[in-house]
C-alpha cells in the first residue's frame, strides 16, 4: 500500500472541475484508490464521493492506493495534484 499527503492549495477547494479532474485521473488506474478528509474516506475514482467532502483551501487530503498499479498510480497522482490543486 502507498499513499501521501497533500494539503489544497486552490482558493476554491476541490469543486467540481478539479473534483472531476481527479476522478478521471484516479480512474485509469487498477489499483483501488482512496481519499480520506476530516476523519471520512471516499472512492477516489468516483466524482460525487470526492464533492461530498467538501474540501476547502488548507485542507489536508491523504490518498491511498492498494492494488497492482499502486507505485505509478501514486507518483503520478501526486505530480497531478501538486500540478492541479
Amino acid at each position: 500500500m502507498k499513499s501521501f499527503d497533500y494539503t489544497i492549495k486552490d482558493e476554491l477547494g476541490l469543486h467540481a472541475r478539479p473534483a472531476g479532474a481527479l476522478s478521471k485521473k484516479t480512474a485509469a488506474y487498477q489499483s483501488e484508490i482512496t481519499l480520506t478528509t476530516k476523519g471520512k474516506t471516499v472512492n477516489a475514482k468516483r466524482l460525487f464521493a470526492i464533492m461530498s467532502l467538501a474540501v476547502k483551501k488548507g485542507d489536508e487530503i491523504t490518498l491511498s492506493f492498494e492494488g497492482p498499479d499502486e507505485e505509478a498510480a501514486c507518483a503520478e497522482s501526486k505530480a497531478f495534484c501538486e500540478e492541479n490543486f
